[in-house]
C-alpha cells in the first residue's frame, strides 16, 4: 500500500510499504477513504517531537471502510463505514471506565518512555511517535486499528466523509476545550488560535451558549472564517491583545480563555524572540506566548482551557497569576470516544457541518506538497483533506 512516511525535519515521502495485518483478536483493518493533516502533525514535520523513526507512517485523523476484523470484534463487520478516534483506548481500564480515554493504561506499549518525560503515560496515538506507542498512522491506504471493539463509530447512511471525518480529532478537541469552560448564558469566551481546532472551539462555545466569542490570530483568512461564525476578532499584530480584551470586557476579562495554538505559537516583540531562541537551543520545548496571555487575560476566578499540544517544559508561565486570582487550568489530549455519539447527533441534527473548515482537497500522493502548503499557510490554506487513490469523498 501507499503511505505518507516521516524521514526527518521537513521530509515526508509517499512510499510503498507493507499492508497492515491483524495482530490481535480485537484489531480491525480499515481501508481509508479520507484522512487529514492536523496542526499537531506539523510538530512532527518541524522536528519538535522526539522518538520519531525514519519510515514512520504519519496521520491520526482518518476514516474508512472495515475490510477485516479480529474474532473478538463483534460490533463491526466488513463493509461498515467508520470514523476512527485518534486516541487508542482499550475501553476496560480504570481511566477508560471513567471516560478518560486518552489516559488509557493499556494502549501505549512504550509507556516507560512517556513516564520518564511526563511522570505517567497517556494512551497510544496513531502516527505520533514511539513515545506514544509507535503505531502506524492513517495517512495511508489502509490502517490497523487496535481495540476496534471500543473505538471506531459507525457512520449512518447518507453522511459523506467530509461531514464526519473530523469526529476523529479536531471537532471533539474544540468541543472538549469549550466544554471545559463551563459556559453559562451571557459568558464571553476568548479563543487564541483560529486554525481548525480554534474554529471548532469557537463554534462549540457558541453551541454551548456563549453570548460572545472573541477570536485571536494574525492570519486574515482564519480571522475571516472566525468572523463568519459570529466571533469578534483581534489581530494580535495590530492590537495589544490584553488591552483589547480589557476594553471589550469592561476591564473584567473573558469568563474563560481557550488556548488552541500549542508549542509552535507565533507572537510579537522580544518575548517571542526569547522563546524562539530557547526552543532552537532545546532549553524550552514550546513557545507559550498565547498561554501566558490567556492566563493574564482571564477574569478572576475564570478558566483557562488548553487544547494546544505541548510536549515538555515551558518558561515564564505566570503561575503567581493562576494562584492569586483563583484561575482554573483544564487540559488534556481529547477523550474522543466520549464525544463521538453526541457530536454525531449534532451533525445529523444540523447543528454543525464540520466540513466548513476544509480549504484544500488533495490526493495522498500529494501529501508532501500538502504539508508544505499547510505549514506555510500558502494559498489561504486552513485544512487539508487527503484522499487515497482508491478512496472517495463520499
Amino acid at each position: 500500500m501507499k503511505a505518507n512516511c516521516w524521514y526527518g525535519t521537513h521530509d515526508v515521502r509517499v512510499e510503498t510499504v507493507p499492508d497492515p495485518k491483524i495482530l490481535n483478536p480485537r484489531d480491525a483493518i480499515v481501508r481509508i477513504t479520507s484522512t487529514a493533516i492536523c496542526g499537531s502533525d506539523l510538530h512532527l514535520y518541524d522536528g519538535y517531537i522526539p522518538s520519531m523513526h525514519k519510515g514512520d507512517i504519519l496521520g491520526h485523523e482518518f476514516m474508512g471502510e472495515i475490510v477485516e476484523t479480529g474474532n473478538r470484534v463483534t460490533n463491526l463487520k466488513v463493509g461498515d463505514r467508520v470514523v476512527v478516534p485518534f486516541p487508542i483506548a482499550c475501553g476496560n481500564c480504570l481511566p477508560c471506565q471513567e471516560g478518560l480515554f486518552s489516559l488509557c493504561e493499556n494502549s501505549n506499549p512504550n509507556a516507560l518512555l512517556a513516564e520518564k518525560l511526563w511522570g505517567h503515560s497517556p494512551c497510544g496515538i496513531f502516527g505520533y511517535s514511539h513515545l506514544l506507542g509507535g503505531y502506524a498512522g492513517g495517512q495511508a491506504e489502509y490502517a490497523r486499528v487496535p481495540f476496534a471493539d471500543s473505538g471506531p463509530i459507525k457512520v449512518p447512511e447518507g453522511l459523506g466523509d467530509e461531514r464526519v471525518l473530523f469526529l476523529s480529532d479536531i471537532l471533539p478537541t474544540g468541543y472538549m476545550a469549550a466544554e471545559a469552560c463551563n459556559i453559562k448564558p451571557g459568558d464571553t469566551i476568548a479563543v487564541w488560535g483560529c486554525g481548525p481546532v480554534g474554529q471548532f472551539a469557537i463554534s462549540s462555545a457558541l453551541m454551548l451558549g456563549a453570548e460572545r466569542v472573541i477570536a485571536i490570530d494574525r492570519v486574515p483568512e482564519r480571522l475571516g472564517m472566525a468572523r463568519r461564525q459570529g466571533a469578534e476578532i483581534i489581530d494580535y499584530e495590530q492590537l495589544d491583545v490584553l488591552d483589547a480584551l480589557r476594553e471589550k470586557t469592561g476591564g473584567r476579562g473573558p469568563d474563560a480563555c481557550i488556548e488552541a495554538v500549542g508549542m509552535e505559537s507565533h507572537s510579537v516583540g522580544a518575548m517571542h524572540t526569547y522563546d524562539k531562541i530557547k526552543q532552537i537551543l532545546m532549553l524550552e520545548t514550546g513557545r507559550p506566548a498565547p498561554l501566558r496571555q490567556a492566563i493574564m487575560a482571564c477574569k478572576n476566578g475564570g478558566t483557562v482551557s488548553v487544547a494546544g499540544v505541548y510536549g515538555g517544559f515551558l518558561d515564564k508561565i505566570p503561575f503567581g497569576s493562576i494562584m492569586n486570582r483563583s484561575i482554573t487550568i483544564k487540559s488534556g489530549q481529547t477523550h474522543v470516544h466520549r464525544y463521538l455519539a453526541p457530536l454525531m447527533k449534532r451533525i445529523m441534527d444540523g447543528d454543525i457541518d464540520p466540513s466548513f473548515v476544509i480549504t484544500h482537497r488533495m490526493s495522498l500522493d500529494e501529501a508532501p506538497e500538502a504539508f508544505r502548503t499547510f505549514r506555510d499557510k500558502k494559498d489561504n490554506c486552513i485544512k487539508v483533506v487527503l484522499t487515497p487513490g482508491d478512496g472517495a469523498h463520499a
